[in-house]
Order: structure tokens, then sequence, then C-alpha cells
């Protein structure tokens, strides 16, 4: 069994041996699923998101008054 710690401001190190099966990398995200008393962790997946705007926005930001006629 794999342990880590609780810090006080809720962070935890995820141990070597998890990083190398899930192949994480830095910046990488994970997802936690809770299923009854337990908490399964994965990897995920590049370029999914739960962000709700996600779907509005290209991804590349439009310059201030872009849209707009000129005044």
């Amino acid at each position: 069994m794999i342990k880590s710690r609780l810090t006080s401001k809720a962070q935890t190190t995820i141990p070597l041996p998890v990083r190398t099966a899930l192949r994480l990398e830095i910046g990488d995200e994970l997802v936690y699923r809770i299923e009854g008393d337990y908490a399964i962790v994965t990897k995920a997946v590049k370029g999914t998101t739960d962000d709700p705007f996600a779907t509005f926005t290209s991804g590349r930001p439009r310059p201030i008054g872009w849209d707009m006629p000129n005044l």
C-alpha cells in the first residue's frame, strides 16, 4: 500500500510509484472520482475540461474592441 500525508493546507505529494504508473509530468492535471469510501485518481485527458464557457471560446484571445465599430 502506498501512502502520503495531508498537510495543514490540504496538500499532498503524489508518491513516485503513483507518478510513474500514471506517467505524470509537471503541469498534468488529475481527475478525482469518489466511489463510496474510495477516491480514484486518474490522469486527466489533455484537452478536456469542465469549463462551461470552453465551447464559446476558441482558446485565442481577441484584441479589445476587435468586434466594435470604429467610433
